[in-house]
C-alpha cells in the first residue's frame, strides 16, 4: 500500500505535488490545509484524511486521525498542540505522547524521519512553502521517500 503524507499547504498546493502523490492509495495531511479547495484537489489524486493545524478554523478538521492501515497504527496530528503545553517539538516528545507504529506531524515546515524505539515518526515538511515536499510512504516495509516539488504559482 502506498500513503502520500503532505502537510502545511496553507491554501496552495502545486501540480508538481499533486504529481509526486498520484498513485497512492491514500492521501494524510497533517494540517494548516488553508482554503478547503486544497483538500478537493487532493481528493481528485486519492481518498484523504486530514487534520486540523493551528491556522485552519476551529471545527472543520478533527484535532488527530487514527487508522490502521496494512496492520501499523498510524497517529496523525498538526503538533502544535504540544507547543501549547509549552513543549519543545521533537520526535521523542511526540511518540511518548502517542504510542503507535507510525506517527506523523506538521507544523514545524521540516522534514522529519526518524526511528523512536518502535515508533516511525514522519513530518513530510511543507507543501505549500517556499521548498515544497510531500512524502510518500510505502506499507508495511515503512519505507519513506521524500519528494521535492517545484513551487509554480
Amino acid at each position: 500500500m502506498n500513503v502520500g503524507l503532505i502537510s502545511d499547504t496553507h491554501g496552495f498546493v502545486s501540480s508538481a505535488a499533486l504529481d509526486a502523490l498520484r498513485g497512492v492509495d491514500v492521501i494524510l495531511h497533517a494540517g494548516d490545509v488553508g482554503d478547503p479547495l486544497v483538500v478537493k484537489m487532493l481528493q481528485t489524486v486519492a481518498p484523504v484524511l486530514v487534520v486540523l493545524g493551528n491556522t485552519d478554523p476551529l471545527g472543520l478538521y478533527p484535532a488527530s486521525v487514527d487508522v490502521e492501515l496494512e496492520g501499523l497504527r498510524i497517529h496523525m496530528s498538526h503538533g502544535h498542540e504540544l507547543e501549547a503545553l509549552g513543549w519543545f517539538l521533537t520526535p521523542e516528545k511526540l511518540a511518548a505522547q502517542y504510542p503507535c507504529d507510525i506517527l506523523i506531524f506538521g507544523h514545524t515546515h521540516f522534514n522529519v524521519v526518524r526511528t523512536v524505539g518502535t515508533t516511525l515518526v514522519i513530518n513530510p515538511g511543507a507543501a505549500g512553502s517556499r521548498y515544497p515536499t510531500v512524502v510518500r510512504l510505502e506499507l508495511p516495509s515503512r519505507t519513506v521517500t521524500i519528494v521535492k516539488c517545484s513551487q509554480e504559482r
